[in-house]
């Protein structure tokens, strides 16, 4: 029902930087929180960052002080600036939105988008 359409994935050297964006789109409500997801090949989905609906922010250990998530509430989008990239941060990373959606009535939600692919790599 919710849309989520994310970019800013690539190839970057160690010490590098990128800007992921995902931007949400539907019958949205209300979007309550908002955050960011990673997975690893062979690896379970880990959480990397969170932000609530009034800019409260929440980070894995392993991203402190490199990853700074925010959000545009006008267009439904969050980002992820990521600095200083590590060949352990290699992974496909995923966004992810919690919220209210409008159907027969009014319903919570919690959408996925698709992945995009970061490789830290010299």
């Amino acid at each position: 029902q919710v849309q989520l359409v994310e970019s800013g994935g690539g190839l970057v050297q160690p010490g590098g930087s990128l800007r992921l964006s995902c931007a949400a789109s539907g019958r949205i409500f209300t979007i309550n929180a908002m955050g960011w997801y990673r997975q690893a090949p062979g690896k379970l989905r880990e959480l990397v960052a969170t932000i609530s609906s009034v800019g409260m922010t929440n980070y894995a250990d392993y991203v402190k002080g490199r990853f700074t998530i925010s959000r545009d509430n006008a267009k439904n989008t969050v980002y992820l600036q990521m600095n200083s990239l590590k060949p352990e941060d290699t992974a496909v990373y995923y966004c992810n939105v919690k919220g209210t959606v409008i159907g027969l009535g009014y319903a919570d939600f919690a959408s996925w988008g698709q992945g995009t692919q970061v490789t830290v790599s010299s």
